[in-house]
């Protein structure tokens, strides 16, 4: 029994030495960073977004994008929305849906993801999660500037992780009047041995081999149930929203660890109302069948429900009926359900 341990262990360390991300090219050129901060017209039509400078990060000069989509009837509420790992944000029905309801709508592509990406970084790479902190301050920075006195955090998945541990980490200083999460990645999908032992083990490790890299399977059934060109409804950016999921790195990992351990540890300190949503069922499985249109292919629920009750003092945790991972990109009655389900929490909140 004390063998497998360290066997796992050297694997982990072989994996860590084994090039990942296909592109295996490294960048040699200036590391220049776009410091153009004004608005311009976004790549979604009839949105605007700008650049932030974020300074100086482990891996050289960093930005964020705020994406806004502003209610030309005026509005004094706002919701802004952190998307996931492998994403960024493309969902421009969500933002049209938010103005339609009276809301000014704003989104943040995180550092090294879709519009915020400089060549000389690893996609969706991070040591800890409090790098985003920063990233999110600087669009409620903006929202504040904009006349918004009521303001909504919401995320997607790491996206919906990150905006829990804000909201843990930062307590009676939180600066936003509700938090929101669709399917927050508040666990791993694994298996206790995985949970308990092997992720923790990786993160350890992730500290001395940064960027060592972690493979993924190399699965289409999530990506497959999204795409317009497949069998869903939506178009995207496949280079900043890849069919197949990424190598991650080990520091990465660690990253997630902590995040998730700090979250349940300061759980009680989020002093805002939360809704935690999931899927009303998991899916099992790598490869597209009809069967990941009807639930969450990425994490367990079940998990989720469990964790989700034990955070902040006001609380809503629920299910969306046959909602996938991204409840927002579900067929239309699942994803009616997660709108009316959000809607109904901030006017309650």
């Amino acid at each position: 029994m004390r063998k497998f341990p360290l066997l796992f262990i050297l694997l982990i360390l072989s994996a860590s030495l084994a090039s990942a991300w296909d592109v295996d090219k490294k960048y040699k050129g200036p590391k220049t960073p776009v410091t153009d901060t004004t608005w311009h017209p976004d790549i979604l039509e009839g949105y605007e977004a700008r650049y932030v400078d974020q300074g100086e990060a482990f891996d050289g000069p960093c930005r964020s994008t705020i994406v806004r989509l502003l209610n030309k009837k005026g509005s004094r509420r706002a919701f802004l929305y952190i998307h996931g790992f492998n994403d960024y944000f493309f969902q421009a029905e969500m933002g049209k849906r938010f103005v339609d309801s009276g809301y000014n709508f704003y989104a943040v592509d995180l550092r090294r993801y879709g519009r915020s990406y400089e060549p000389w970084q690893y996609p969706f790479n991070i040591r800890k999660q409090e790098e985003y902190f920063a990233d999110i301050d600087s669009a409620l920075v903006q929202i504040r500037r904009d006349g918004n006195t009521d303001i909504t955090l919401g995320g997607h998945s790491t996206g919906g992780l990150t905006v829990a541990f804000y909201g843990a980490m930062r307590g009676e200083d939180v600066g936003v009047d509700r938090i929101v999460t669709d399917s927050p990645f508040l666990e791993w999908n694994f298996n206790s041995f995985m949970r308990n032992i092997a992720a923790p083990t990786i993160g350890f490790f992730g500290k001395i081999f940064p960027n060592g890299k972690i493979k993924q399977g190399h699965c289409d059934g999530y990506a497959y149930s999204l795409l317009k060109e497949y069998y869903g409804e939506w178009t995207y950016n496949t280079d900043w929203k890849m069919i197949y999921s990424p190598p991650v790195t080990m520091s990465w990992v660690g990253a997630i660890n902590r995040a998730q351990s700090k979250t349940m540890k300061n759980a009680s300190k989020i002093s805002v109302p939360i809704l935690v949503m999931h899927s009303s069922r998991k899916i099992d499985g790598c490869n597209y069948t009809p069967e990941f249109q009807t639930g969450d292919a990425v994490l367990d629920p079940f998990m989720l429900q469990k964790r989700g009750e034990k955070l902040g003092h006001v609380r809503q945790v629920c299910a969306i009926d046959s909602g996938l991972h991204d409840l927002i990109l579900s067929k239309k009655e699942s994803r009616d359900a997660a709108y009316d389900t959000i809607f109904s929490f901030i006017r309650r909140h």
